[in-house]
């Protein structure tokens, strides 16, 4: 099935936050490429119409196409009601008419998963059908484990495209192709190079008014068991052994299975000073806003490299990426003074998207002195344009039925893994100011960590 060009789509959720901001636009981006002449339905509790949903959709299309705008409204139709009614499915059934391979976008709270998968199941949907779920998948191992029974009772794994927006990013994909499409760098990529691999996520802004959900999630649930694990995945993963989809996931899932669980000794946990003033904020609340972990992956290639990874709110800066700093030379022969710094790829995710290379060059004058210099490539302005929206990247890839941008169950488990020793962690809460580059992590993680300069 998997290959096999879907003929409609399912939106359970349509009426919230995210449809709103990101599923929507993704929608007409879609139908400006000419990608969804099928029918489209909108589902959730509010007592909404066809004609409530449409005058929606052009509210937040205001000032796009028009053109656009009407051929995907002519596609639209919706449903509402209670999920666990049996009577919702008969009815999406009813607007679906003849389609035969439906996909269906779950932008809906996990606990409603069971309803919902058991619903679809009841009108023959199982059979074809394919599922868009949306982190988080779980909150610890046992969660996770738990929800894929949920949907592995009518829906086989093939069907479940467990969407991390992180994957569609263009910068996140160039990884790949720049690690695996340009050979100079494969006799370098390993341990006899490389000192060390760092990856942050480092936000200027705060929560953002979302205490009620950020207090029960904390930065390692939010963005380091997902978002930048992947990217180590990436970083660290072997060739895949073809281009089918299920090659690449299943390189990373080697490199996943190969990192130890993280014990609390290789964990800094910070928070923000004003955290707990935040609106609906536990005033005795334990949630990390900052968190900076040592891990190492135990294979041939990578085995003694420590990889870094950092993230926090109420930062110095916005910015996502990944630095992998090379050995220092064997001598110091231009740099009489001190040691030059080492060599450095630098992956720049956000708010550019740009890979540089800090090399040493021959400062002009006298004598032979060295003096670092970036080679930098700006991605957007050497190929034109930023690419598609990460939604509009990946709802195209489920109506495709490519998963290989989408979770697979044992990736989202071994990910758990390497986490569930420091979740709830009791490890102290070091306080930092709020616009500051966080806690001394140099200090505080074995080994030490020098974050690199920007």
């Amino acid at each position: 099935m998997n290959g096999d060009q879907a003929d409609a789509l399912v939106l359970f959720g349509i009426t919230g936050d995210l449809a709103k901001k990101k599923l929507i636009p993704a929608l007409y981006e879609l139908t400006a490429e000419g990608r969804l002449d099928m029918p489209i339905v909108g589902t959730a509790r509010s007592q909404w119409t066809d004609e409530r949903l449409v005058d929606h959709v052009r509210e937040v299309l205001q000032g796009r196409d028009e053109a656009i705008i009407d051929q995907l409204c002519s596609h639209l139709s919706y449903v509402e009601g209670d999920y666990q009614n049996p009577a919702v499915y008969d009815l999406i059934s009813e607007k679906l008419g003849d389609a035969q391979l439906p996909v269906f976008f779950m932008a809906i709270p996990p606990s409603l998963f069971d309803d919902v998968a058991t619903g679809l199941a009841g009108v023959g949907f199982a059979t074809n059908g394919r599922l868009v779920v949306e982190k988080p998948f779980g909150r610890d191992l046992a969660s996770a484990i738990e929800l894929n029974e949920i949907l592995h009772r009518h829906f086989h794994e093939d069907q479940i495209f467990r969407i991390d927006h992180f994957l569609g990013k263009e910068p996140v994909q160039n990884l790949l192709v720049f690690r695996f499409a340009n050979v100079l760098l494969e006799p370098i990529w390993n341990r006899h190079h490389v000192a060390s691999v760092m990856v942050t996520m480092s936000e200027a802004f705060g929560i953002e008014g979302r205490g009620r959900f950020y207090d029960g999630v904390g930065a390692i649930r939010d963005v380091i068991q997902n978002h930048l694990l992947q990217i180590v995945g990436l970083l660290a993963m072997e060739p895949p052994v073809s281009s089918e989809p299920d090659a690449l996931r299943d390189e990373i899932v080697k490199v996943m299975s190969a990192i130890p669980a993280l014990t609390p000794e290789n964990v800094v946990r910070g928070r923000y000073d004003g955290y707990l003033d935040e609106p609906d904020v536990s005033p005795t609340s334990d949630t990390e806003t900052f968190a900076a972990v040592r891990l190492e992956i135990d294979n041939w290639r990578w085995a003694g490299v420590p990889f870094f990874i950092r993230a926090g709110k109420g930062m110095d800066e916005t910015v996502t990426e990944a630095v992998i700093e090379l050995r220092q030379t064997p001598q110091d022969l231009f740099a009489p003074e001190g040691k030059p710094p080492a060599n450095v790829i630098r992956f720049r995710m956000k708010p550019d998207d740009v890979i540089s290379m800090s090399m040493q060059a021959k400062v002009p004058g006298d004598g032979l002195r060295a003096q670092g210099v970036d080679l930098t490539v700006d991605y957007g302005e050497a190929l034109g344009g930023d690419g598609p929206d990460p939604y509009e990247r990946l709802i195209g890839d489920a109506l495709d039925g490519d998963p290989r941008l989408f979770a697979r169950q044992d990736s989202v488990e071994e990910a758990w893994r390497i986490v569930e020793g420091v979740l709830d962690s009791t490890t102290p809460l070091h306080d930092y100011r709020r616009g500051s580059s966080g806690p001394d992590c140099a200090s505080l993680l074995p080994g030490g960590l020098s974050w690199p300069q920007h």
